[in-house]
């Protein structure tokens, strides 16, 4: 009999985020792997409509959005006629629709997908429940599968590592020449050297290490007038303010870029025209910005302190810093500067990079969890 899988997730093709993108390709690679495999796949999604669908992901008919439609969400649970042999939740957030499932089909086998910081803290009594009833925790590193044993004391034989693999629709560059219309945009010139961060620029999450990036660039100025600093990502009024503030404070208004949002569709582009990626983050799960970077030939520095470390699998793809420490964060930054990148050191980068986070590899170990 062929396999049903249900993939549950609260959003994924409505928005833009660490997580929507992994599970993405998560659907994507399941839904391949169903097609291989026989098995019946389907991706239902709490917030999304049905016309949220990126249909290159997966097709119309393997996809129920419901569109905040919280209370038909959980009814259709209960009320379906395909009882998953195996049912993933993409969050913790899900853990009401993994007791409902585990109530009224005791066989399903129950997988959570753990990201980072929504597992690192003390969970609620049915997401507590939920986690006793799941037969297996996909962690995202090594990082959150060590942070689900340690905080809510689970089996390791439970927990099993598989870190994100870059989006199988991505972009990826040829060659690595800076594109000349964004120099251009952003008033910049091919000998600068350019600092790149993305990430989301929020007030409530003030430890993705820009801050240090940025305190750090009026001692760099000095040294090297032709630095940049490209920061880029949506932000809310009171973080702009605050980073604004603290570009004022240190004095480098005339090297800090503050791009706003970037649509994915620019990524690329951006990534090509930089020449490093820094971001010395405290709380990455595993960081899918680091390997997007790493796909497109670009240095990155990180932090040492989370997920970050899988990214670069333990520094053979990139450098990590204790992201509290100014000094090793201006002295790798430095050590970058001086030396130059070359066309062939960023497609060796690139090519490093998608032998160890193609989606490929991703499938084949989706298929071996799910056979076995």
């Amino acid at each position: 009999m062929a396999k049903k899988v249900i993939l549950f997730t609260l959003q994924t093709f409505s928005t833009t985020g660490g997580i929507q993108k992994m599970t993405r390709t998560l659907g994507h690679s399941l839904h391949r792997a169903a097609t291989t495999n026989n098995w019946n796949f389907e991706l239902w999604s709490a917030y999304d409509k049905q016309n949220d669908l990126m249909e290159q992901y997966l097709p119309a008919a393997s996809f129920k959005g419901f569109g905040i439609n919280r209370i038909g969400f959980v009814l259709k649970t209960i009320s379906s006629s395909i009882k998953p042999d195996v049912a993933i939740l993409s969050h913790i957030n899900l853990a009401i629709i993994g007791l409902i499932i585990t109530l009224i089909n005791p066989k399903c086998r129950l997988w959570l997908v753990a990201h980072g910081i929504e597992v690192w803290r003390p969970l609620s009594i049915f997401q507590r429940l939920m986690l006793k009833r799941c037969d297996k925790v996909i962690c995202v590193s090594n990082y959150t599968k060590q942070q689900m044993i340690n905080r809510h004391n689970l089996n390791s034989d439970k927990c099993f590592v598989l870190n994100n693999a870059i989006d199988p629709f991505m972009r990826l560059p040829d060659t690595f020449a800076k594109p000349q219309s964004l120099l251009k945009h952003y008033g910049l010139h091919d000998d600068d050297f350019i600092l790149f961060s993305l990430t989301r620029l929020a007030s409530t999450e003030q430890y993705k290490g820009y801050d240090q990036v940025i305190s750090v660039l009026g001692n760099l100025k000095s040294k090297f007038p032709q630095i940049k600093y490209v920061l880029s990502g949506k932000y809310d009024n009171e973080e702009y303010i605050r980073i604004k503030k603290m570009i004022a404070v240190h004095d480098v208004s005339e090297h800090v870029i503050l791009t706003g949002f970037i649509d994915e569709a620019q990524l690329t582009e951006h990534f090509l025209l930089a020449d490093l990626f820094v971001l010395p983050s405290k709380k990455e799960g595993f960081g899918i910005v680091f390997i997007e970077a790493l796909a497109c030939g670009l240095p990155v520095i990180c932090g040492n302190t989370d997920g970050s470390i899988d990214a670069i699998r333990d520094g053979e793809l990139g450098e990590a810093i204790d992201p509290d420490n100014l000094t090793e964060l201006n002295d790798a930054i430095t050590r970058h500067v001086q030396k130059h990148i070359t066309a062939n050191s960023r497609k060796s980068l690139q090519e490093k990079c998608i032998h160890h986070f193609n989606e490929h590899d991703y499938m084949t170990k989706l298929e071996q969890l799910i056979n076995e």
